[in-house]
């Protein structure tokens, strides 16, 4: 079965997301990915507008020091993030969550998700996978925290993961100016940054 994995971090970045199909290291990332089992490249991909607030949270990750993108819990049509979401696989879809959360075994039944609307599948970072609806009779799923985010300490990105997931929002037509605003208002990065400092950090 085909579903849409709907991004909104660093595989925003195509290049990015192609290092968990076919394994590899992306500029910026200090690990190797291992790659999906199947290295089919997605179908396609396109933006979505995902009705979930974005935020940074956590201290070191693969991208250095500083927070990685979540997003939370609660609906919010007032702060949709934006997203990227490609086509592939059921299997493809839990390597990359396997992968995303340190090649933890993250059997899940895609059906239960998609009745209930999201299922926690373990104690990991990104342990909540969600159902976003369907695209073309494929159900969209994405995963994050299970945390509310009224219980997160929000921890600003490195330069080296903004950019990447910069990159990414350009290659779906944002200007610079426009990723810069869509990213001033995002828990981890306001409060941080003045418009011309966080422009500086992403070149």
């Amino acid at each position: 079965m085909d579903v849409w994995y709907a991004s909104y971090g660093s595989n925003l970045m195509e290049e990015r997301f192609l290092a968990y199909i076919h394994g590899g290291t992306v500029p910026g990332s200090d690990r190797p990915e291992i790659g999906c089992r199947n290295k089919t490249v997605p179908k396609k991909n396109e933006r979505i507008d995902i009705p979930y607030p974005l935020y940074f949270s956590k201290e070191r990750t693969k991208w250095g020091k500083g927070g990685v993108g979540f997003i939370g819990t609660d609906i919010s049509d007032a702060e949709p993030t934006i997203g990227r979401m490609y086509l592939i696989t059921e299997e493809q879809f839990v390597d990359v969550v396997s992968q995303e959360n340190n090649g933890m075994d993250v059997g899940m039944d895609l059906a239960e998700i998609e009745k209930n609307g999201f299922v926690d599948i373990h104690d990991g970072w990104y342990n909540r996978i969600v159902f976003l609806g369907k695209k073309n009779g494929a159900p969209i799923f994405t995963f994050t925290s299970n945390k509310l985010m009224n219980s997160i300490m929000f921890t600003k990105p490195s330069a080296a993961y903004l950019s990447v997931i910069s990159k990414g929002l350009m290659e779906l037509g944002l200007s610079q100016e426009e990723v810069v605003e869509y990213f001033m208002d995002k828990k981890g990065i306001k409060g941080h940054f003045l418009q011309n400092s966080l422009r500086d950090y992403l070149i």
